[in-house]
């Protein structure tokens, strides 16, 4: 397991990351709604893509089956999960009900 990727999961900021693939045409589009709620959020949480084609064992050892599929990380644990592309209110409420 990449180091680094897990030092990151282990903060306690809650920590979303987003898997994703260039060739995906939803994650594109949840792309512009990941930097929104980064802007709305700032500092009260780290979000980070990765790319599952480069990535390929961290997407693995989280059976990332599709993309996108984002998971929010607090202390290590994974706090939630899904696949598919949400809209900024769906996204701020998960992290903001699921951190709080």
């Amino acid at each position: 397991m990449n180091s680094s990727f897990s030092n990151i999961i282990n903060s306690d900021k809650p920590v979303l990351v987003d898997f994703f693939a260039t060739w995906c045409g939803p994650c594109q589009v949840l792309a512009p709604v990941l930097k929104e709620v980064k802007d709305s959020l700032g500092d009260r949480v780290s979000i980070i893509k990765i790319d599952v084609d480069k990535n390929q064992m961290i997407a693995s050892n989280y059976q990332v089956r599709g993309v996108p599929t984002m998971i929010l990380f607090q202390n290590g644990k994974q706090l939630w999960r899904q696949s598919g592309v949400l809209n900024k209110e769906q996204l701020l409420k998960v992290i903001l009900d699921k951190t709080n």
